[in-house]
């Protein structure tokens, strides 16, 4: 798997000196993602050069680099690691304890009061409490990115990052919980016993089929919204992003034959999400017949990769498996969603190259586009699930803001979020399809 690092390379100033540096690097096969200049004096420039690399060839590198004349690797930054450091999110007071009379009101005797209220309207907590503004994050760390299962711990920088992304995008208080367990049911009871504590359950990186015993176990028993981001989330950032791509060649989704290779949580929430908005054909794949069992019990029709390949108008892969597909298995015409991160099933350039008409990959359809608003807009109706017309809300919302040209808005914006939100909170409040995942 490729990882990000970033070299401090000590450059002469004079032409040509930074093209040899970068060619050498594109040499080892490593891709470089950005490029800037940290210091410069009268004859000598430091780089900061940020690639994404093997960890086998990172010697290779470094011995062509040292074999510049023009060049001197001074260093590696480690930015990644400075930027987690001490962690990513806090729990910060929201109100001033600058008096005694503050705190008599605030905790101790003057709390007793809203204790007694809450006790008397339960509905009140969401006045009075952080409650109605608090989702719950939780994972056992069975399928982390796609590192597989490091455990919950080697998870939690993940979480924190959904936490972050929460804080800073919408305003909600993400709170990561980390389960050391793997049995679905047992992960349920205790999920279902902290339940309180939160308005929305968000569930994260569990591997299937696991998932898929737990989402709907807790969706069916707590009165509260429930939703599995690699399930449903992506779901809806993929939907919307089909609908972009959709628009931009012209392509009818609703009479397409759409192929889903790999059958995994975000598969089968794609298929899912995809059939619920009404596409006419779902074609589908995977190496475990009860997958393939799960995918027919949706409408889907089940079938082998080259079948797939040659029958499908859109692709998408998600099956974690580098170079999975051939070019000379991309059908001319087709639009290409390789969705595995970090590493596609082909790339979007090779996939054009063979005569894709739209192609794309996971770096470009990102979830962290999909969950804020989506949990926004449910703690704002106060829902007490996730419909299935909220997440095509979502969808259909986030195609409509995306730019020309462009699959999928800036994930950056906090007003994508909120238009997101907003679309969620009228279909949770409108009542229609109003049915638990």
């Amino acid at each position: 798997m490729q990882i990000p690092e970033i070299l401090l390379v000590e450059s002469e100033h004079r032409p040509g000196s930074l093209g040899r540096i970068l060619t050498a690097i594109g040499e080892c096969g490593v891709v470089i993602d950005h490029l800037t200049a940290v210091s410069r004096n009268q004859d000598k420039t430091v780089w900061e050069i940020t690639i994404e690399i093997d960890p086998g060839i990172s010697t290779l590198l470094d011995e062509r680099l040292a074999s510049l004349p023009n060049a001197r690797l001074i260093g590696k930054s480690d930015r990644v690691f400075d930027r987690h450091r001490g962690g990513k999110i806090e729990m910060v007071a929201k109100v001033p304890l600058d008096s005694l009379q503050q705190l008599r009101d605030l905790y101790t005797p003057g709390v007793a009061r809203v204790c007694l209220a809450i006790q008397k309207n339960p509905e009140a907590l969401w006045d009075y409490t952080n409650y109605g503004n608090s989702v719950g994050i939780v994972t056992n760390g069975t399928a982390i990115l796609g590192l597989g299962a490091v455990g919950a711990q080697a998870g939690l920088p993940v979480m924190e990052g959904k936490s972050m992304i929460y804080s800073r995008m919408v305003g909600i208080s993400g709170i990561p919980i980390l389960i050391n367990e793997t049995d679905p049911g047992r992960i349920v009871d205790h999920v279902s016993a902290i339940a309180d504590s939160f308005a929305a359950i968000h569930l994260e990186d569990i591997s299937a089929p696991a998932c898929f015993e737990i989402t709907e176990a807790l969706a069916n028993r707590l009165a509260k919204p429930v939703l599995h981001d690699d399930q449903q989330g992506t779901a809806v950032v993929t939907l919307a992003a089909l609908l972009s791509a959709a628009r931009e060649v012209g392509q009818n989704l609703h009479e397409a034959v759409i192929g889903q290779i790999g059958l995994g949580a975000a598969g089968i929430g794609i298929g899912r999400l995809l059939l619920r908005y009404g596409i006419r054909e779902l074609w589908g794949t995977d190496l475990r017949p009860e997958a393939m069992a799960q995918l027919t019990a949706l409408g889907g029709r089940p079938a082998l990769i080259p079948e797939l390949m040659r029958a499908a108008d859109i692709v998408i892969t998600t099956t974690g498996v580098k170079n999975l597909i051939s070019r000379d298995q991309i059908r001319p015409g087709q639009i290409i969603f390789a969705l595995s991160n970090p590493e596609p099933e082909i790339s979007a350039r090779e996939a054009l190259a063979a005569g894709a008409r739209f192609a794309t990959d996971g770096r470009s359809v990102n979830n962290a586009l999909g969950f804020p608003g989506l949990f926004r807009g449910a703690l704002d109706a106060r829902a007490h699930v996730f419909s299935d017309a909220m997440l095509l809300a979502a969808s259909h919302r986030l195609a409509d803001l995306s730019p020309p040209h462009e699959i999928l808005p800036d994930v950056l914006n906090p007003a994508v979020h909120a238009a997101v939100a907003e679309a969620v909170a009228k279909a949770a409040r409108s009542g229609d399809g109003a049915t638990p995942l």
